[in-house]
Order: C-alpha cells, then sequence, then structure tokens
C-alpha cells in the first residue's frame, strides 16, 4: 500500500510517495502546471505508477486555522483528480511546510535556483510525512 503527498501550488505540485510499509516518504517530483486538465491527467498516471490507494494533499490554511481561497482552488483540484481516478484523499494541514522546506534547504545551503526546484517536493515529502507519522502513532496508542 502506498500513498502519495501532494502540496498543490498555483505554478508547481510537489510530489512525494510512501514506502509499501507507509513508514517514510520520499520525494518524487515537481511537476510545473500547465493547465487543469493536463495536470489532472499527468497526476492520474502518477497515481496509477505508485499504485496509490490515498494521497494525502496539503491544504491551505491561514495562521488563525481560517480557510482562504487558495483552499477552495485545491479542492476543486483535487475534486477533478477523483472524477478521473477513483482515490481516497486526505487533507492534511500544510500550514509552514513550505517556510520548513525553505529552512531546511537553506541550512543545507543549496542554491536559489536548486532551492526553487526541489522545494515544492520537499514541502510534499513533509506533508505525507507528518500524515505517516501521525497514523503510526495511532496504531500504538
Amino acid at each position: 500500500m502506498r500513498l502519495l503527498g501532494l502540496d498543490i501550488g498555483e505554478r508547481r505540485i510537489g510530489i512525494a510517495v510512501s514506502d509499501e510499509l507507509g513508514m517514510t516518504a520520499q520525494g518524487v517530483n515537481t511537476l510545473f502546471r500547465s493547465n487543469l486538465q493536463d495536470d489532472i491527467s499527468r497526476l492520474a498516471q502518477i497515481v496509477r505508477e505508485w499504485s496509490a490507494n490515498k494521497i494525502v494533499v496539503g491544504l491551505p490554511r491561514n495562521m488563525n486555522g481560517t480557510y482562504g481561497p487558495q483552499t477552495q482552488k485545491v479542492k476543486d483540484f483535487i475534486e477533478g483528480l477523483t472524477a478521473e481516478i477513483p482515490v481516497e484523499v486526505i487533507y492534511w494541514d500544510e500550514r509552514l511546510t513550505t517556510v520548513a522546506a525553505e529552512r531546511t534547504l537553506l541550512e543545507g545551503n543549496v542554491s536559489r535556483k536548486k532551492r526553487k526546484n526541489v522545494i515544492d517536493k520537499l514541502a510534499a515529502v513533509m506533508i505525507l510525512q507528518g500524515y505517516l507519522d501521525r497514523a503510526s502513532l495511532s496504531r500504538f496508542n
């Protein structure tokens, strides 16, 4: 059983995948967005390729916990994806994941150009790993 993690942005979509045991997340790719139908088709292909049965999607929230306009854009996108390929979707609070990813890359002395290419993938890893860690804790409690 594999899970995909997605960090959906206006220009890019970060993609991560879990190992088969559902314990660790690894970055897969950063999809550069073109148009809605092509983006959905490419993601559906990735879901099939990895035989993922769940997708953990970072859901943008404001710092006070409310939902903003980007939240609805993400939900609309996922609705289009699940119409093309039926898969269980889990929304995960993504507050500060991009900030944490940026900090991690800065601490690793990654150049600005390289950071731009991997930050969304790293944010997807953090979203998926957060979910996996929570799920793991739930199994032991």
